[in-house]
């Protein structure tokens, strides 16, 4: 069984993603301290060679951000095109009606790896309004990829229907008896409490794509 990854390297390898993504260049290695928020350049060298080590980054050492982005065994990591289906807010809920999950059914579409859909089926992405769940490192214009499920468990971040307000909401889903506590990712806001029986998951969050 191949080695896990250290929540270290997953942070630095979305991070390559995203900024990749982005702004079709890879970063510097100073690029990665600051958006990972790692304590030294050296840090971040040691690991890349450990992403190095599992083929999932090739790196020219002689070239200046000559990172490039490898899926399992070495070869160049497969691209997958998401449908992004709407808005949802991090902040207040806001509606958004269900619909079809099909690609051809929306203009809007993100390129991933399936590194970052984790090879999960009939993924969505939906684009977070507001900053409640920032604590997180998600905040206001980042793009979240959604697994569609109607369960999970408790700490799980989760898309969520309100049915008597007929909204959607981005929180942390605790049970609590015969409630749910909605948990925003952010110390200046407070939880949403609700009967069990007012909501339904949508989507299980997989991945966050940085809106650099």
């Amino acid at each position: 069984m191949a080695e896990r990854l250290s929540d270290k390297q997953q942070k630095i390898l979305e991070f390559l993603q995203d900024f990749i993504h982005e702004k079709d260049y890879p970063p510097s290695i100073r690029d990665i301290q600051n958006g990972c928020g790692i304590s030294s350049t050296s840090v971040v060298d040691y690991n890349l060679k450990r992403l190095e080590e599992k083929s999932l980054i090739r790196r020219d050492r002689e070239v200046s951000r000559a990172i490039e982005l490898l899926a399992a065994g070495g070869k160049r990591a497969r691209t997958i095109r998401v449908p992004v289906v709407g808005t949802i807010a991090a902040g207040q809920p806001i509606p958004m009606p269900p619909e079809t999950l099909t690609l051809d059914a929306y203009d809007d579409v993100v390129e991933v790896t399936e590194s970052q859909t984790r090879g999960r089926v009939d993924v969505f992405a939906l684009r977070v309004s507001g900053d409640s769940m920032i604590d997180a490192l998600i905040d206001d214009g980042d793009i979240v990829l959604m697994e569609p499920t109607r369960s999970c468990d408790d700490g799980d971040m989760v898309a969520v229907w309100l049915k008597d307000e007929n909204e959607t909401t981005l929180k942390k889903f605790f049970h609590e008896g015969e409630r749910v506590r909605l948990q925003p990712m952010n110390t200046r806001l407070d939880p949403i409490y609700t009967p069990s029986s007012n909501v339904e998951v949508q989507g299980r969050v997989l991945a966050a794509i940085r809106n650099w």
